[in-house]
């Protein structure tokens, strides 16, 4: 069983993660906010490479099978840079659907064994939704 150990890398990774996604929050609920968008890329992106490292991240972008999805969020982030945040934001959701894709199987799991939420998706009508993706294997 392979375990995943916390070190301090990680735990800043996970926190400057967490920082980018409230940041990107903060620039939606502000109008598109460029100062905000961009702080929450920059962070999310930061975050992501301490998490699971440089190797592992560049490995991650430059699949084959994730040059769509990369070069989307890319050039959302290019677009935000330069002061289009809505056009950027539309790049960059639809690069960021396509590059964790393959994650969804597994947040299904994990959200269906939250105490309290996840009844709401052990439903028939949402559990049959998540089976067709659950055979997918987890990108990383």
């Amino acid at each position: 069983m392979v375990s995943f150990e916390m070190n301090d890398r990680k735990k800043i990774g996970l926190g400057l993660t967490g920082f980018g996604i409230f940041f990107s929050f903060l620039g939606i609920v502000f109008f598109f906010d460029k100062g905000f968008l961009a702080m929450g890329n920059i962070l999310f992106l930061s975050g992501l490479m301490l998490t699971i490292g440089l190797k592992s991240t560049m490995q991650f972008f430059m699949k084959r099978q994730n040059y769509k999805g990369t070069i989307s969020f890319g050039s959302g982030f290019f677009f935000v840079l330069v002061g289009w945040p809505l056009l950027g934001m539309i790049f960059e959701a639809y690069g960021f659907i396509v590059l964790f894709s393959g994650f969804w199987p597994t947040l299904a799991v994990f959200l269906q064994r939250i105490p309290i939420l996840g009844w709401v998706f052990q439903q028939p009508f949402v559990t049959s939704f998540f089976d067709r993706y659950r055979s997918r294997r987890v990108p990383v």
